[in-house]
This record gives C-alpha cells, structure tokens and sequence, in this order.
C-alpha cells in the first residue's frame, strides 16, 4: 500500500479505466490531464475507435469534453482497447459499467460480473479496484469481493486492495462535476480509503470523506432516492393545482420563499440511468429483511405514471377541439431524459410515444441532440394536429409558441416541463395546457 500510495503521489502509477461511457470516459481523460498513463476499456469497438482518434462519442452539450479528450489523447497519455490482456501493469483500475435493474426492480449486474471475470485473471499483486458503479447497499460485501478473489486468485486487503467511490454525474456537467462536487470514498479498510482520497486529490477540488464501503453504497442509493420522492411530491402537487384550478409554477415559487423549503420540479417524467434506478437499489439492500417500504415504491409509481398523464392532457386538449388521438400526428419535442443531453436512458418521451401508438396515434419525434431525431424543427411538425413539449432543450425553451401554432393542423400545444407557463398572453392563437395548471376552457382556432 505504501509504494502504491508513493506511485499515486509522483504520477508514475499506471491507471485504466473499464467502461468509457458518461462517467469513465471523462474520469479517464481528466487523470490522464494530471498527468497519469490511463489505459480504457470499452467492449463496442466503433467507441474505442472514435476516442482513439481523440473524438468523443458522448453528444449533446457536454462542455470542454471533446477538447480535453483530443488533447490527452494526442498527448499520448489516453488510449482505448477492447483487450483485458493490457491491464497486467495496471496499478489502479476504475469500473465504471451500467448496473441496471429489471422489471421486478432486481439489480443486474451482469456487466460489473463480466467487467470482474475478464480482470480478475490479469490482476497484478498490490493493484487498487475501485468500482465507480453505482451498486445496491451490501454488494460490495456480498458480490464484489467474494468474486474478485476467486477469477482473480488472490486476497483482498493481502494481496488487492478493493473499495467504491460511486459517481456524481450528470449529462452536461460531467467534467464540472467530476472537479467540483464532494465524492464519498469508500475502502475494504481505512487504508484503502485513505489511498482512493490521495488518488483522487488529483481531479477532485472538493471533498473526498473516506469511509467504508456499506456507507458509500447507501449515500450514492439514498441521495438519488432523496431526490426521486421530491420529484414525486411536486409531480402530486402538480395534479392537485390542476384539480382544484391552481397553478403549481407559483405555488412552488412561493413555497419556496419559506426558509428551509425547496419544492423540486414537477414535470412529464422522470428519466436517466440513476433516478429511476437507485431507489429500487436501495431498496433491494434489505430484500429479506423485514423493513416495510412504503415511500420509495409510492414515489417511483407517480414518477412513472406522469407520461401517461401527459397522455390525458393531450387527450382533453384535443377533445375540447373536437379530435381525438386516434390517427392524429402529434409531434413529441425532445426525446433525451435531460436538457441539451443526447442520453436517451430510461426516457419518458419512449413511454410517451410507445402509449400514443397504442391509441393509434402516430408520434412524430423531434430532438436536436438524438441522431435519428434531428432535423429542422418546424419542418418536422408541419402538419402535426398538436405538439407535446417532453425536454426543456433550449430551441424549445426560444420557441415562439405562436409559430409553432401556425404549423400545427390544430394549435394545440401540451408543456409537459412548463417552460412556457409564463409565456403565454391575451390573444395567443393556440391552446396551451401546461402540467399542474388547470386546463384551458377552449381553442383560438388561428
């Protein structure tokens, strides 16, 4: 541990990172930028091929990205490859893989167990693994451990050391909050913990808590749970402003002026790779025990269920026009889960689009950051009978709505992010109706 610690602190240790999607490929680049050698792993070859040619395959709005990637990799401190074989020299290896859960809501770990399978067999001795992977409270213990010592052959804590540091990461902030936001550091033992901190004092300028593993686990799982059951109060208050006739934009406003009060946002859904998926992690982490869960199960049903309310707006706005969904066109803005962000991951625009064909509807998508969905935007909604706002991008955000109804069939425009509920004025020329407002009386035929 001492001369890995030595090796950490002169920049001479040898790193690589398995995984170079959202979060490994900038992790990668910025400890290649403090200077280390970092080797990549990406199972899709096209990937390796693009970072190799110092080209970033992440899209949308992702600032300073591309250029750190083409410098690090220029610079000969950066390189991906397919092949476990290159990590014989490793002294630290970073995973950083997918860890989804199914329909039952059970963790699949398929790719950290293929990531531990194919690493373990070219593990040298004294090499530091740390998973970066958001994972279930316990799996550490249970899963990672037991099975990195048997591909691998050796001990933990004798002959590897082991610990997690789960990511805080977003699409469109990935090297600002690499840099910028506190990690919880979570070691096998203090050492262990202590080593990651002097390890990631290198790319971190806030602060790294070292700890163990069961609590970094249950910090990354319960901060993401924290904010879904947020969401999932505001998404409530959405609908009862719509009921009794209120509006939720200024109910939160002025909800928040209270001190100690932060009402989040309410809107058409809740997408990701994490919010949808970490509560059910933390939940899973007392699979057996006898807690009774109540609030995490209750939070992910209204998150859900908010693109089928989109659904029932659309379908009232049409009705007071005399139209139904069946046949209608109906142009869906934004198909990414997030603002200026190509990540398509869980999105609530796909159980949009997946319920209105169901009704017979035909969706016809638009998104400036998703490949198949680009175009020019008013060309794609001509003739659309209305249109459904599902992601804040900010070609929709400067959209003058009077010119989106002037190619609409019908001015009928659903917010399902609100971000036009202040926009509109006396004499507007279409049908607006905005989650957690009460629905409009009547179309302004143009």
């Amino acid at each position: 541990m001492e001369e890995l610690r030595k090796k950490i602190d002169n920049k001479s240790a040898k790193l690589a990172v398995i995984g170079l999607g959202y979060v490994g490929l900038p992790v990668a680049a910025l400890f290649a930028e403090a200077g280390f050698d970092v080797c990549g792993i990406e199972i899709r070859g096209d990937r390796v091929d693009l970072i190799n040619q110092g080209k970033s395959p992440i899209e949308g709005n992702e600032p300073g990205l591309a250029a750190l990637l083409s410098k690090v990799v220029r610079a000969g401190r950066l390189n991906a490859t397919t092949d476990y074989q290159v990590l014989r020299d490793r002294d630290v290896i970073l995973i950083d893989v997918e860890t989804p859960v199914d329909d039952d809501h059970i963790p699949q770990y398929d790719a950290l167990r293929k990531s531990i399978d194919s690493l373990g067999p070219v593990l040298r001795n004294g090499a530091l693994v740390i998973v970066e992977s958001t994972i279930a409270p316990g799996t550490m213990n249970d899963m990672v451990q037991p099975l990195l010592e048997e591909k691998s052959g050796k001990k933990i804590n004798h002959d590897l050391y082991l610990g997690n540091c789960p990511e805080r990461v977003m699409p469109g902030k990935l090297l600002q909050n690499l840099e910028s936001v506190s990690r919880v550091v979570g070691g096998m033992t203090p050492e262990t913990a202590q080593t990651m901190v002097e390890l990631y004092h290198h790319i971190v300028k806030a602060d790294l808590d070292p700890t163990d593993c069961i609590t970094a686990e249950l910090v990354k799982t319960t901060e993401n749970a924290y904010r879904d059951i947020q969401i999932a109060f505001a998404n409530e208050v959405a609908l009862i402003c719509e009921a009794v006739g209120g509006d939720v934009w200024k109910v939160r406003e002025l909800v928040n002026k209270s001190p100690g009060r932060q009402m989040h946002l309410p809107g058409a859904g809740v997408g990701g790779h994490c919010i949808p998926k970490d509560p059910w992690l933390l939940a899973y982490g007392v699979k057996g025990k006898s807690v009774p869960l109540r609030l995490i199960p209750a939070a992910r049903a209204v998150n859900d269920s908010m693109p089928d309310h989109i659904v029932d707006l659309l379908q009232s706005a049409l009705a007071i026009a005399g139209l139904g969904l069946q046949d209608a066109r109906i142009a869906v803005l934004g198909y990414s889960y997030l603002e200026e962000s190509d990540d398509t991951r869980n999105s609530p625009s796909e159980v949009l689009v997946k319920r209105l064909r169901e009704l017979g509807a035909s969706p016809v998508i638009h998104d400036p950051f998703v490949e198949q969905y680009k175009g020019e935007l008013l060309e794609c909604i001509k003739s659309c009978d209305a249109a459904v706002i599902m992601v804040a991008h900010t070609i929709y955000q400067k959209l003058d709505l009077n010119i989106l109804a002037s190619r609409l069939h019908h001015p009928i425009i659903v917010d399902g992010r609100g971000i036009h509920h202040t926009t509109r004025g006396p004499g507007a020329n279409y049908s607006y109706q905005s989650v957690g407002v009460k629905p409009t009386p009547q179309v302004t035929q143009t």
